[in-house]
């Protein structure tokens, strides 16, 4: 069984998106309403591609590049804000990804941030997540940051190995790395996350538990733990002569070696991935109905049962091709590209977005969502009690939850992709042969 067949951080996945007509976005504003939504920005520069990544971002675009797509943001941006306007919508969240958003210059973050607060409002101690990296990690950024709310810095670190670094295809080396986090935990923001990949080829248990050791001593809040990926489009694929090869069986013992270290220094596992600096249960959130509106290209919004964001594109080619595009659009308020769900595929999103996070799948909850059992509706979880990879635990707040067990948590992308409908099975495989 190879543990590692795709990480269910959304469903369903862009590459299933499909051409939509007649959808309009007035129509779906009315889920906007009030407050308790969150808003995302897509910034899509980075100074290099990692070579495993699958995201939507390019490289090489200058200062004129990037004001010209900032000016697209801000004509979507006011469209967006005049739209909500009478909804009298307030964001609770505000979430800036990319890409490498700190790739702007100092001059464009605070326009950026000023577009935002002109067009949009915000609840009292809204959330501000922004995403960085080594290279991008300035003294003078991080007082924007600091000046303008930040509450949640990431930044993808990946390893303390030179080496293993060479191998990802990373721009920045392991001492720039160490500078900009001790930069970083200096500033005191409220939460910092730091991320690491293993499943590198050369890396060893020894050598993946040595740069979480070394993170350690900055004492970050968060720290996320990602399998290797090598996904269709990804540069690692598409070098001619790369000869990379994935081991699933070594990256799943330095996954359970990474893990159970973590823990013992006083980390909570909440998923797969995730491990948080705090004691006590993970406290019940929902994350199947959440409202999210995109400003820019390749961000993704949730209204209700319609998902949008413009086409999937991972190569240079694609990316830009898309870029030039969003920005000469005129009319933002037209949704093209993205999928209305089923009642079936918001059952299956529900169930993936709770199973695979602690403390797992209410099923009170789920019945009072669909007016059905979720172990009826998913015969999977069953089989999967049975096979010990779930188990049945009383929640503190009272309900009943189906959880991951240990073993269940270390396959959850494994387990997470049998429960992707035929149909968006389908999509997703004609995405991957019409982009080959």
């Amino acid at each position: 069984m190879n543990p590692y067949i795709q990480y269910m951080y959304s469903y369903p996945h862009k590459t299933a998106y499909q051409p939509l007509t007649g959808v309009a976005l007035e129509d779906y504003l009315p889920v906007l309403a009030g407050s308790g939504h969150g808003l995302y920005l897509h910034i899509p520069f980075c100074q290099t591609k990692c070579g495993y990544c699958n995201l939507f971002s390019v490289t090489g675009q200058d200062s004129a590049a990037m004001d010209r797509y900032l000016d697209a943001v801000e004509r979507q941006a006011k469209q967006y804000g005049a739209l909500l306007a009478p909804f009298r919508t307030e964001f609770s969240s505000l979430t800036i990804g990319g890409g490498t958003p700190l790739l702007l210059s100092e001059i464009q973050i605070r326009r950026m941030f000023a577009v935002l607060e002109d067009c949009f409002s915000f609840t009292a101690g809204r959330e501000l997540v922004i995403e960085t990296a080594p290279n991008q990690t300035t003294e003078g950024k991080l007082r924007l940051l600091k000046s303008s709310g930040a509450t949640r810095i990431s930044m993808g670190i990946q390893s303390f190995s030179d080496q293993e670094l060479e191998t990802l295809r990373r721009s920045h080396r392991a001492d720039r790395a160490r500078q900009a986090l001790a930069l970083l935990t200096s500033c005191d923001f409220p939460c910092i996350n730091v991320d690491f990949i293993y499943g590198i080829p050369g890396q060893t248990v020894q050598s993946l538990l040595s740069s979480l050791k070394e993170a350690l001593t900055f004492e970050p809040d968060e720290l996320f733990l990602y399998p290797l990926y090598v996904k269709h489009g990804a540069k690692l694929e598409r070098e001619p002569g790369d000869g990379m090869v994935l081991e699933p069986e070594a990256a799943l013992a330095q996954y359970q070696a990474a893990s159970a270290f973590l823990r013992e220094q006083g980390f909570r596992q909440d998923s797969m991935r995730r491990f948080l600096r705090q004691k006590g249960q993970r406290v019940y959130s929902e994350c199947g109905f959440g409202t999210s509106l995109a400003l820019g290209c390749g961000g993704r919004s949730y209204l209700g049962n319609l998902h949008f964001s413009t086409p999937y594109a991972i190569t240079r080619t694609g990316c830009l091709a898309q870029l030039a595009e969003y920005e000469a659009t005129r009319d933002f308020t037209r949704i093209s590209h993205g999928l209305l769900l089923s009642v079936q595929e918001q059952k299956r999103r529900y169930v993936i977005r709770h199973l695979l996070i602690q403390p797992g799948l209410s099923l009170d909850k789920y019945q009072e969502h669909f007016h059905s059992q979720a172990e009826a509706d998913f015969p999977l979880l069953g089989q999967w009690l049975e096979e010990g990879y779930l188990e049945r635990r009383r929640g503190e707040d009272g309900p009943d939850y189906l959880s991951l067990t240990p073993s269940g948590m270390a396959l959850s992308d494994y387990l997470g992709p049998r429960l992707v409908s035929p149909q968006i099975c389908q999509y997703m495989k004609e995405w991957e042969a019409s982009h080959g």
